[in-house]
């Protein structure tokens, strides 16, 4: 699967997700509430260096 067609499919599942309102709701619930935002902010950012991390070892490093 091409990277542009992964790219489609993430970004249309998030797109169907965000119009859910149990999202939605939650998402409200999470941002008025500091220690759990705090916490999805730290999750989220694990999670990014994570996919980083996968991406580095399935590409690999291109160095110039």
């Amino acid at each position: 699967m091409s990277a542009i067609r992964v790219a489609v499919v993430v970004l249309s599942a998030a797109v169907a997700a965000s119009r859910s309102s149990a999202v939605r709701t939650g998402v409200r619930a999470v941002m008025t509430n500091d220690n759990a935002r705090d916490t999805a902010i730290r999750l989220t950012r694990q999670a990014a260096y994570g996919a980083g991390v996968a991406a580095r070892h399935l590409v690999g490093r291109r160095t110039q």
